[in-house]
């Protein structure tokens, strides 16, 4: 179910809930919206906070199940089901931040209050996870049953034979659900949810917006309702330098604070839920550049015996700090599958880019598909009449067609940036596609980049959509000390493209090399290649080790002066501190592109180890939601009646499958045939895909007493039209027709 189809689901299901009766007593908190102007746009009826909905198949069944209104009859069947938003009665949020990372619990109860009593409903959780999300698990506990999400190794897991009770994935990029199967009315659900999320660094501030936006209309009935909200944050970096607050979006209380710590808690009682996000921002006191070393001992359920160390190098606040001068060559691939919005959204994007080059920087555009279009022969000035060619050039050139090639032009960006000094030679690598000899490139660029002597072009790529092999493009990135980013929804192309594009040329410290690596008897270093320091983001580096760390180290580069900087690196042993939590999704990511790129079967068990002990799911893991074991042992003997009985195949309770946003290793036949770019929008669940359009009401339902449904109904005659009509009248089923007149009439009989 894509984004726009959702947001349909729920504008009809915010309909269909006209039909529960509130009470006498008891009010709604937001009251509809008048018959025929509902001007909620598909953005605002997006979820911004977690929240959950009844799948409505039968409208039938919906009405309130403490006080029935006993409301006429209604036919029909939703399809696709429409989306209730269900009241929610409680919530709280716990946000620990650690290194450039921030770990979110929310957790929460909802009300079926839409659904009758003995009447049951799939319920659908949805949550929008925030920059750069990871769903890490969830639990659930709902009339007298208990569900978790759990990541297990694809072979484990019978894929084909769960594909039915598939029931969880991403509704677009940043947006997970998953199916709470048969949930009765009447009743509680209460959700505890976990993702992780990165925080955005910009001018010496690290900040996060967490998800926390709710609507109105799910505040509960009952006038007098105490709702409250929590918020536990809890900033430890891990640095162990003064830490400042700067704002916050929710009046924040501290509790506790101690060097390199501060701990803060909201806690309220509303009339109404949050309607904003919880945004807050904080700055590590220092004016220069600085860093360290957090080290770790391997624990007991680690399955890897070495230490665990992080190394971070952070520019500081000093925002006068001479950056590099950059020789940047754009590799831009313009295919056929580019069509549309990518490539238009590419070329805003670029253009953007071209703008923000400084006095001094050179620059080159070379777009690729079968054949190269070079806007220049040589590397020219970023002076303003020469970047105004270049967007009028990019204009003409930049039109979709043709096939993807992507050694030849990287050949001869690298060719362009052969003689450059005292700058930074970049390449920007963008493509939507996957290609044949993608292994061979990253051993060709390699070798190219091992030979030069003076500082050596650095490759930064940009994969667009689900098509292309991000896993590739991370390594080629890792190879060419560059930055790595990608849009899975082609309206986050431009902001991504830009900040990629901010960071890479940003540079204030490069060719980078700490001394310790010559003291430590093993270790393993993720990324192999250290990337340069950013004055638009720290950078931190991981990995594992045997030895004993000395007391200090010292970091080593070349500074845009092209003078040498030394940095001292204090090195701290956290034993209090989840090093291996906040470390695990960068592990992954990047022993997933080393197993690529090597074909290791050894490499891939370590991801699926890694995977499965942090809840991350990889290439090579899935996430499923499992029962308690009390449920299972219910559900296998279940499994037995119907195996006695001749039937095959397990009990659809016992797994349920949820699709991960996991990037796959490309597909070259899509993109070979040039097929739109893809995006990762997850389809709905063909279970609930079994139902016929029945009725008149827009394919949603139809209700025997309202005259707008009877006289389109071709099965009934004049003369019961008019009967059932006078019918309506005298009973005077208002709730009824103010039901049917939102639902499906236009006001005007």
């Amino acid at each position: 179910m894509e984004g726009e189809e959702f947001a349909k689901a729920v504008e009809d299901g915010l309909k269909l809930a006209k039909r529960v009766y509130p009470g006498k007593d008891r009010q709604l908190a937001a009251p509809p919206l008048p018959a025929g102007r509902m001007e909620r746009t598909p953005e605002s009826i997006l979820p911004g906070a977690p929240m959950v909905y009844a799948a409505i198949s039968d409208p039938g069944i919906v009405d309130n199940p403490d006080i029935p209104s006993y409301q006429p009859h209604v036919h029909g069947r939703c399809n696709p089901p429409v989306l209730i938003p269900l009241q929610m009665e409680e919530i709280g949020l716990e946000v620990d931040c650690l290194l450039d990372t921030a770990f979110v619990a929310a957790r929460g109860r909802w009300r079926v209050h839409c659904v009758m009593r003995h009447k049951s409903c799939d319920c659908r959780l949805v949550v929008p996870v925030g920059e750069q999300g990871s769903i890490l698990g969830v639990e659930v506990e709902v009339g007298g049953r208990s569900y978790y999400t759990q990541v297990v190794e694809l072979e484990d897991h019978n894929m084909e034979n769960t594909a039915k009770s598939e029931g969880g994935g991403f509704l677009k990029p940043q947006m997970f659900f998953l199916t709470i199967p048969q949930v009765n009315g009447g009743v509680d659900i209460s959700i505890r949810v976990r993702w992780s999320q990165k925080f955005i660094y910009k001018d010496g501030q690290f900040s996060v917006t967490v998800p926390f936006k709710f609507p109105k209309y799910i505040t509960p009935f009952a006038k007098i309702f105490l709702k409250k909200e929590k918020i536990y944050l809890n900033v430890n970096p891990g640095i162990g330098k003064e830490i400042m607050l700067h704002t916050t979006s929710h009046p924040l209380k501290e509790k506790n604070r101690q060097a390199g710590k501060l701990t803060f808690l909201y806690e309220a009682d509303v009339e109404i839920w949050s309607n904003k996000d919880f945004e807050f921002s904080f700055s590590i006191y220092s004016n220069d550049l600085f860093g360290g070393i957090l080290l770790k001992s391997a624990t007991t359920n680690d399955g890897d015996e070495r230490d665990m160390f992080s190394l971070y190098l952070f520019p500081g606040s000093n925002q006068k700090r001479k950056v590099f001068k950059n020789e940047v060559v754009f590799v831009v691939d313009i295919s056929g599958s580019m069509q549309g919005k990518p490539i238009e959204n590419v070329r805003s994007a670029l253009s953007a880019s071209l703008l923000e080059l400084r006095p001094g920087d050179h620059f080159d555009i070379i777009a690729f598909n079968d054949e190269l279009h070079s806007f220049s022969s040589c590397m020219e000035p970023a002076t303003e009449d020469v970047v105004e060619n270049a967007i009028n050039w990019m204009n003409k050139i930049f039109v979709a067609e043709g096939g993807t090639d992507i050694m030849r032009p990287l050949n001869e960006a690298i060719c362009l940036l052969s003689s450059m000094k005292n700058s930074i030679p970049q390449i920007f690598l963008v493509t939507d596609g996957a290609v044949e000899d993608e292994r061979n490139i990253c051993h060709t660029v390699r070798t190219h980049l091992a030979n030069r002597d003076s500082i050596a072009p650095r490759i930064s790529t940009f994969g667009i959509g689900t098509y292309c092999n991000h896993h590739f493009l991370k390594m080629l990135a890792s190879i060419g000390k560059g930055q790595y980013d990608a849009a899975y929804d082609s309206d986050a192309v431009g902001k991504h493209m830009l900040g990629w594009f901010r960071r890479a040329t940003s540079t204030i410290l490069a060719n980078i090399t700490v001394d310790f690596f010559s003291d430590i008897d093993e270790f393993e270093v993720y990324p192999i290649h250290i990337p340069d320091l950013s004055a638009q983001s720290p950078l931190i580096i991981s990995g594992r080790c045997y030895g004993k760390f000395p007391e200090t180290l010292k970091a080593k580069g070349i500074l845009a002066d092209m003078s040498y900087a030394d940095i001292d690196l204090k090195v701290q042993d956290t034993k209090d501190l989840s090093l291996e939590k906040a470390l695990a999704k960068q592990h992954i990511d990047l022993l997933t592109a080393r197993a690529w790129f090597s074909e290791s079967k050894q490499l891939e068990e370590k991801v699926i180890k890694l995977s499965i002990q942090n809840s991350i799911p990889s290439e090579y893991t899935c996430m499923v939601l499992l029962q308690t074991e009390t449920d299972q042992q219910e559900a296998v003997k279940k499994v037995k009646k119907r195996e006695s009985r001749k039937h095959s195949g397990p009990d659809d309770n016992l797994s349920i499958s949820v699709r991960s946003m996991v990037n796959g290793f490309g597909n070259v036949i899509a993109t070979r045939e040039n097929r739109p770019t893809g995006f990762a929008e997850a389809k709905e669940p063909k279970s609930f895909e079994i139902y016929h359009k029945a009725g008149c009401c827009h394919g949603i339902a139809y209700c025997c007493c309202c005259p707008c449904c009877i006289k389109t109904c071709s099965k009934l005659n004049d003369q019961l039209v008019i009967a059932m009509a006078q019918l309506c009248t005298a009973l005077s089923c208002l709730a009824c027709w103010e039901c049917c007149t939102e639902f499906c009439c236009d006001g005007s009989d």
